[in-house]
């Protein structure tokens, strides 16, 4: 029995897919058959209305929304004409596959081409504005200048259309994709859409034709869907152009004219979902981090209740001072607590003594000193002086007198002195090495007789 169903609900599938498929290849035949001269042209699919008030910023390049496209759409954009030059060849390439576009004129231009607006509006184009002179400071300059910027575009295409504001689409791109936030909500407040893109072909760059081919295919099959940029003011697109929309063709894309909705041209009936490339789901993460699991007590009863014992309103005051002090507050048990003692799990060791870690010092002298010439001597108990040799030999120095000479020679009687006496100061002289010319005794001149 479920085996029977699940084959029926099978065939069933299959013969859906092959009426969808059927209805594309019917759908592109009827439009190749609708473009004269042309049977394999590639057509415009289906024409998209848009209320610009519910979705004010499209495009993924910036904003997260795009156009609800099926998989396989394309809607193909163009910017800085009208110029009459490449504009003009830009069209033709277009009527002959039968494919409406979104162009968005900039006003300077406008103003010296206005033929090339009336144009546009008569081959079925969408017509939107690109400001008033393509400044690409929309980002940095100031409000009321932006402001000025963007209606002074309006007021220029306007003008090419003699005024009639009907065959003029309230679409906007910001020259350079230079966003701004001011700029996009007094864009938003006048009911104007802006217009992003999904995927360039980098046209406006110094590159062949054959690089802006490359890049419009390559990035557009890495989507699948979305908003083109292109420009109808660059030869290189000019030349790029017939052969994008062949590959095209090719490849099974069909072509979206978008339109905006009026009050005798209501909006497209669309999903919310349908506005985003890719669109969120349950099992795509929207946040950076997880969320905090709700944890729920199933058994509420099995917590512990508060004791009316533990909220003591005499505490109040120092739990809150400790609290903003961040003070640990010592809280009492209601019962005492036996308290076990600790028992050392090793034997304990006496102390040692202070004298184990006392150093015993020798006494030494450390100071220096020279020798003081007999003269200088003073009395028994006044302060000598010892040399740097003698102060090294304690003994030496208590029994030989700092005057005597290193010499086999007899003391001089003016050289004599008294030993110094134990206990008595000893005089610091000078560490410098006195010369033996300061030392040497003064031997008075005898004089010779005539």
């Amino acid at each position: 029995m479920l085996a029977s169903v699940l084959v029926r609900f099978r065939k069933r599938s299959l013969i859906a897919t092959g009426a969808a498929l059927l209805g594309c290849f019917m759908a592109q035949t009827a439009l190749a058959a609708d473009c004269p001269g042309n049977p394999n042209a590639l057509g415009t699919s289906r024409t998209l209305v848009v209320d610009p008030r519910e979705h004010p910023r499209i495009g993924t390049m910036q904003y997260p929304e795009t156009l609800p496209l099926h998989d396989h759409e394309v809607v193909l954009t163009f910017d800085d004409g009208p110029l009459p030059k490449y504009s003009n060849q830009i069209l033709a390439i277009l009527a002959s596959q039968c494919i409406k576009a979104t162009f968005f004129t900039i006003g300077s231009q406008a103003r010296a081409n206005p033929e090339g607006v009336r144009k546009l509006i008569a081959a079925g184009h969408t017509v939107g504005t690109h400001t008033q002179n393509h400044p690409l400071t929309m980002n940095k300059m100031p409000i009321e200048k932006a402001k000025q910027e963007i209606d002074d575009g309006i007021a220029s295409t306007l003008a090419a259309l003699n005024g009639d504001k009907s065959k003029l689409a309230p679409f906007f791109r910001i020259p350079g994709l230079l966003r701004a936030s001011a700029v996009e909500d007094y864009l938003a407040s006048q009911g104007i859409q802006v217009w992003s893109a999904d995927f360039p072909a980098d046209d406006w760059r110094h590159i062949s034709p054959q690089r802006v081919y490359d890049l419009a295919i390559q990035r557009i099959e890495a989507t699948g869907r979305g908003i083109l940029l292109l420009h109808d003011i660059q030869p290189r697109t000019v030349a790029a152009l017939p052969r994008i929309l062949n590959e095209l063709k090719t490849r099974g894309y069909r072509i979206v004219h978008v339109v905006p909705a009026t009050p005798d041209r209501p909006a497209t009936p669309t999903e919310p979902q349908q506005w985003y490339l890719h669109p969120p789901t349950e099992t795509v993460a929207t946040t950076r981090w997880p969320k905090i699991p709700n944890f729920v007590y199933t058994a509420t009863k099995t917590l512990p209740a508060p004791v009316f014992s533990d909220m003591d309103w005499r505490d109040a005051d120092v739990i809150d001072h400790a609290q903003h002090a961040r003070i640990g507050v010592l809280r009492q048990t209601q019962w005492p607590l036996p308290q076990l003692a600790q028992t050392a799990p090793v034997a304990t060791l006496p102390i040692p003594a202070a004298s184990v870690f006392r150093i015993p010092e020798a006494r030494r002298l450390t100071l220096l000193a020279a020798r003081i010439p007999a003269h200088h001597v003073g009395p028994p108990g006044t302060p000598q002086a010892v040399s740097a040799r003698q102060a090294k030999h304690p003994k030496q120095a208590t029994h030989q007198p700092p005057g005597v000479p290193r010499g086999k020679g007899p003391l001089p009687s003016q050289h004599a002195a008294a030993p110094a006496q134990p206990g008595t100061s000893v005089r610091v002289a000078n560490l410098k090495k006195r010369s033996p010319r300061a030392e040497a005794t003064t031997v008075p001149k005898q004089r010779v007789p005539d």
